[in-house]
C-alpha cells in the first residue's frame, strides 16, 4: 500500500491537530474569561473604551458586547466537527473585525485602558487586531470544511 493511501495520520499531521485543537481551547477560554471580565472586574474599564460615536450607553455595549463574547467563546469550545467548526471561526474572525473601529477609537482619542497608556502601545493593540483574526481563522481550520 503507498503511503498516501494509507489513512493513519502522520506524526506531523498529529502535531498540527493538536496545535489546532489547543489553540481553539485557548481562544475559546480567553473569549469566555473576556467576556466574564465585561460583565464583572472590569465593567468599568471597559466602559471607557466605548467610543463616544456610538449611539448606545456604554455600558449596554459593554454588557452586549461581554454576552456576546461568552456565546462564541462558548461556541468555540463546543463545536469540534465540519463545517460548522469552520464557521464558527469564521465568525470569530469578524467579531475582532468588528471591534476595530473601537480599538482605532482608542488610539484616536488616546484613551487609557487596560494598560495601554501610550500611542505605542495602542497602536500596538491595532497591530495585534489581525494576530487574533488569523487565531480564530486558524482555530475553525477553514482546511477542514
Amino acid at each position: 500500500m503507498a503511503r498516501h493511501d494509507d489513512p493513519t495520520p502522520t506524526r506531523r499531521e498529529r502535531l498540527s491537530r493538536a496545535l489546532r485543537a489547543t489553540s481553539k481551547v485557548a481562544l475559546g477560554a480567553a473569549l469566555v474569561g473576556a467576556g466574564v471580565a465585561h460583565l464583572t472586574v472590569a465593567r468599568e474599564e471597559f466602559q471607557a473604551q466605548v467610543p463616544e460615536w456610538v449611539p448606545l450607553d456604554a455600558d449596554d455595549v459593554v454588557v452586549w458586547s461581554g454576552w456576546a463574547e461568552i456565546g462564541l467563546g462558548a461556541t468555540t469550545l463546543l463545536t469540534w466537527r465540519q463545517p460548522t467548526r469552520a464557521r464558527v471561526g469564521t465568525l470569530g474572525a469578524l467579531f475582532f473585525l468588528g471591534v476595530f473601529p473601537g480599538n482605532v477609537a482608542q488610539w484616536l482619542e488616546r484613551k487609557d485602558g487596560f494598560g495601554l497608556d501610550t500611542d505605542e502601545k495602542r497602536m500596538a493593540r491595532l497591530a495585534a487586531q489581525p494576530v487574533l483574526m488569523a487565531w480564530a481563522r486558524y482555530a475553525g481550520d477553514p482546511r477542514g470544511a
